[in-house]
């Protein structure tokens, strides 16, 4: 069983929603990756998202395309991130690593050689966003071969034979896009995101996580009545942005946002079961 399993089955059996930050990894500065993710697992974070920069991210919004500039203009590649999964572990060897991005980067390793690193350092799944099911064959079977979760998104538009297909290439969870458009966009409406969280577990079995347009404590409790996981990512990366000049307050001021939303999940989560 992956670690992303492991850490959805023993929620699950306490009656808790994941929460899972994203960050960009090298935003602001690349000795400062590190250690937030080890503040956001102190926080309350049971997956961490890992930003793999890219120079045109076209699914995200100004945010997060700011931090992948911000990134890029420290050098860090691919690399160098696998360099951060592997200082993360030599603490925290519980706690489920994903990495977002695009393919470009992947390619340009090889995903023989990026297959092999991944999971020498101790990444648990890959979640590629321009990389549809249909065109992820070789990928999908090197990630399988190294215990990596292929990991993908279902948006608002997702037909229903789409899902499907998506259901069965997808292992880990399922990453669902809860507004229409790019990351930090505008705000979610639940009873939309109860509706399609619905089709979609006519397809599968595998937790599903809701993502975009999560802001604080409020919607961040309230896509936890009805989604196996919290994403939570322009928020997070808007409070780097605000303490970029300041790297060595970063980790205690994201802390201290996502603990908030920890804190109103948490509630919910407790209420549901007294209920």
């Amino acid at each position: 069983m992956s670690r992303i399993s492991e850490c959805f089955k023993n929620l699950q059996a306490d009656g808790q929603t994941a929460l899972i930050p994203y960050v960009t990894a090298g935003d602001p500065e690349p000795w400062v990756t590190v250690p937030l993710m080890h503040a956001l697992v102190e926080a309350g974070a049971d997956i961490i998202e890992l930003g793999v920069p890219f120079s045109d991210p076209m699914s995200d919004g100004p945010v997060i395309q700011k931090a992948c500039e911000r990134a890029l203009k420290n050098d860090v590649t691919l690399d160098s991130i696998l360099d951060m999964v592997k200082q993360f572990r030599e603490k925290n060897s519980h706690t489920p690593v994903v990495l977002m991005g695009y393919s470009n980067p992947l390619e340009a390793m090889g995903y023989q050689k990026f297959a092999e690193k991944a999971q020498v350092v101790g990444v648990d799944g890959v979640l590629t966003v321009d990389m549809p099911p249909e065109e992820s064959g070789e990928f999908k079977q090197l990630m399988d071969s190294h215990d990596i979760d292929t990991i993908f998104l279902v948006a608002p538009t997702t037909s229903a034979q789409r899902m499907k297909k998506i259901a069965e290439y997808a292992k880990g969870f399922i990453y669902y896009v809860s507004i229409k458009g790019v990351t930090g966009a505008a705000a979610l409406e639940i009873n939309e995101v109860t509706a399609k969280l619905e089709e979609i577990r006519r397809y599968t079995s595998l937790p599903v996580g809701v993502g975009f347009g999560i802001r604080d404590g409020r919607s961040a409790a309230a896509v936890a009545q009805v989604a196996d996981a919290v994403v939570v990512g322009s928020t997070l990366v808007r409070c780097i942005e605000e303490h970029a000049n300041r790297p060595q307050e970063l980790p205690a001021a994201v802390a201290s946002l996502l603990a908030e939303m920890r804190h109103a999940i948490n509630a919910r989560d407790l209420a549901s079961v007294s209920a």
